[in-house]
């Protein structure tokens, strides 16, 4: 324990640093639940800010209360009882709240012990929401009471705190009040941003920001306090915003301190073998990515860019044209996919398209093929493709100098440090197909350039998409059988393998079995993520040779399989996927000049999903599909908070703190240029430990 726990626990008042454990009225089972939430001294329980406001400052008379409200009444409270009601466990406490005007009746649910608390004749201030009860009256439920004399709270806004895992907002409103003089101390809760910036934001200074927060000055609004733009709130925001760009920033820099050990060359012969590589002209939009790369590659410094696009925009041929530059320069590449069968995938197209010229290997945890490492180690191997098998300790590179991974958002960032640290300061190329919008990918991305694919190749038709009810289901198939009854094939898309008691949902062993039937004598096959790698493989190739007709699958087929002769994709339980997903699926259709439809058919539907689905009908675009998909479910959803790497914000919103985002990159730029000036010194103290930890992971450290 060190003097200053010390000296809290002996009872001198907590500091800044001293553990949960030790201020008043927490004690250790609500210290594990603090900590839990991010809360381990008493200076981040100041972080916890109000959800709400409880306006207190004007009063009515209780005879007055007669809409919602809120109202803040003073009275005696009389006839005070605990009625028993039929549900278990379930107890009411009533009571009037009597002034001069007359009186108003009050309800509080499952609060039986406030009828040992309330002190007759003793005048109390309540404050809360009314409802209309019998008799045309109206009924405060469940308001505040607070005891007038002795210890009366200011007639102001009182702030109301959100609840954490056990632990209520009447113990944060009596503990965080004992805190608030910590920040009248000098040095507790120091201001890291230098002055000139805050003032040139128009923000207050960290102390006073929060000061405000949790005890408002007079005549505050408590609608403005709330909104993100309030200057106490912006500045929270704008402070997180600003440290994670500084710390991504200098992460560029260093990365570019030290110069990779591989040169490529970029000639006539290795235009002439990108061009033989070719199958098609590429797009606008696909020549300045690989320019953008290319020109990447031949820096001295590594490569960190990301490249994202829409489906079926054509990212896997930019990828396998830098592999490209990258082996006819004597070097070797990895490419790396999330799961099997998309492993599988991308194998099958990079041999067609490289195959002939160079020699490739397949690695994944159902394939071991000692040979195979063996002449990756020795240089022969020139491609490996695979899984997270790529990472195992067994699997070595004679000179990797180019690591591509795909679906960068299903790895976890350790993943991606572990590829490349495969190599020497390899040059990186992460892709994914799932549109992110610009202020996300500046936060989950933002030490990577980013590079996007906003074209779609000749031939891609739009997919006629419809929402019905699972009670639609038998007329659809009907549709689905007789229009592949003249050709065409079909994905037929569960949530589940298997039927789940605890998930409402339907199942490929089920309700696909019944499908099957229903479609025959259309030949059919079952795909899954449990199959064996050989079957898998088996039933992918009939499938794309036209012998299956009819795919019944789970969310293995999301990304990278590409049938042109497909044109049908119905969706089941289309309410359990993400907007990114559904699109993801839908994209599988619509690869032929074919005329393609998806039909998503959903069980029960809440509002929100209900919301998902008709935005999911309306637009075909992914960027925009991404945009609302952040707006519904919240950037940590979006991503996978813990496998993207997206850092845990507790004030800051990529999309509605945009404004702030924009402004966060600019001033680090800024900041950065003059670093090491004295007024900076804080700011360096809290940013370049993290710098420093997160290259040591880079490095294997």
């Amino acid at each position: 324990m060190t003097a200053r726990e010390d000296g809290a626990a002996a009872g001198s008042g907590p500091n800044a640093d001293t553990p949960v454990r030790f201020v008043r009225g927490i004690g250790p089972q609500r210290a594990a639940a603090l900590a839990a939430a991010g809360l381990a001294t008493a200076g981040d329980l100041l972080f916890h800010l109000p959800s709400r406001y409880d306006d207190w400052r004007s009063e009515q008379p209780a005879a007055a209360v007669r809409s919602e409200g809120p109202w803040t009444v003073r009275g005696e409270l009389r006839d005070l009882r605990v009625v028993r009601t039929r549900r278990r466990g379930l107890a009411l406490v009533r009571a009037v709240a009597c002034d001069a005007s007359g009186g108003v009746p009050a309800i509080w649910f499952n609060q039986p012990y406030l009828a040992n608390r309330v002190v007759p004749g003793t005048v109390y201030r309540l404050h809360g929401a009314a409802r209309p009860s019998e008799g045309g009256r109206w009924e405060l439920v469940n308001p505040s009471l607070r005891p007038v004399g002795e210890g009366e709270p200011p007639r102001g806004l009182v702030p109301v705190y959100p609840p954490l895992k056990g632990i209520g907002p009447a113990t944060f409103a009596r503990v965080l009040p004992t805190l608030l003089p910590l920040l009248d101390r000098a040095g507790e809760l120091p201001e890291p941003l230098p002055p000139s910036l805050l003032a040139r934001r128009g923000l207050p200074p960290l102390p006073d920001a929060l000061r405000s927060l949790h005890r408002p000055p007079d005549g505050a609004d408590p609608l403005r306090l709330l909104a993100r733009e309030s200057p106490p709130r912006a500045r929270l925001a704008y402070g997180e915003l600003l440290e994670l760009q500084l710390e991504l920033a200098l992460l560029r820099r260093r990365g570019a301190e030290e110069p990779k050990p591989h040169r490529y060359r970029i000639d006539d012969a290795v235009r002439a073998a990108a061009r033989a590589a070719l199958p098609f002209r590429l797009t606008g939009a696909q020549k300045q990515v690989l320019r953008e790369i290319v020109d990447d590659l031949t820096r001295p410094w590594a490569m960190l860019r990301l490249l994202q696009g829409d489906v079926g925009s054509g990212k896997t041929i930019v990828a396998a044209l830098a592999l490209v530059v990258a082996v006819e320069s004597g070097l070797q590449g990895a490419f790396m996919a999330p799961t099997e069968l998309l492993a599988e995938q991308h194998f099958g197209n990079l041999s067609r398209l490289l195959g002939g010229r160079y020699r490739l290997a397949l690695l994944s945890s159902s394939r071991r093929d000692p040979a195979a490492r063996a002449a990756l180690a020795s240089g022969e191997v020139q491609i490996a493709v695979g899984t997270h098998a790529l990472l195992q300790e067994r699997v070595d590179f004679r000179n990797l100098a180019l690591a591509v991974i795909d679906e960068q958002h299903r790895f976890g960032v350790e993943q991606r440090l572990a590829l490349q640290r495969k190599g020497t300061r390899p040059d990186l190329l992460v892709m994914t197909a799932t549109p992110i919008p610009r202020s996300l990918a500046l936060t989950a991305y933002g030490d990577l350039e980013i590079s996007c694919l906003d074209e779609l190749p000749p031939g891609r038709t739009p997919v006629e998409t419809e929402v019905l009810p699972a009670s639609e289901r038998r007329r659809v198939y009907r549709r689905l059988r007789d229009e592949l009854a003249h050709g065409g094939q079909a994905y037929l898309v569960f949530p589940l393998i298997e039927g789940s008691e605890s998930v409402s949902a339907e199942a490929v062993e089920a309700l696909g079995r019944e499908a099957r039937e229903y479609l025959a004598p259309l030949p059919s096959a079952v795909l899954h993520g449990r199959l064996a790698a050989e079957e898998r493989e088996r039933v992918m190739r009939e499938f794309a040779t036209g012998r299956v007709r009819v795919l019944v699958a789970t969310t293995v087929i999301e990304v990278g399989v590409d049938v042109p002769e497909a044109t049908w994709m119905v969706i089941e339980s289309a309410e359990r996927f993400g907007l990114a997903q559904l699109h993801q699926l839908r994209g599988r259709v619509g690869r032929g000049r074919g005329r393609s439809r998806c039909v998503a058919l959903h069980g029960r539907l809440t509002e929100a999903g209900r919301r998902r689905l008709a935005i999911f009908a309306a637009s075909q675009d992914g960027f925009r599909l991404a945009e609302a998909d952040l707006e519904l479910r919240g950037p940590g959803d979006v991503l996978g908070l813990r496998q993207s790497g997206l850092p845990s914000f507790r004030f800051a919103h990529p999309l509605l703190d945009q404004a702030w985002l924009e402004r966060a990159r600019a001033d680090a730029a800024e900041l950065l240029s003059r670093w090491q000036e004295p007024e900076l010194a804080p700011l360096r103290a809290r940013i370049e430990p993290r710098v420093t930890t997160r290259i040591g992971r880079l490095a294997g450290g």
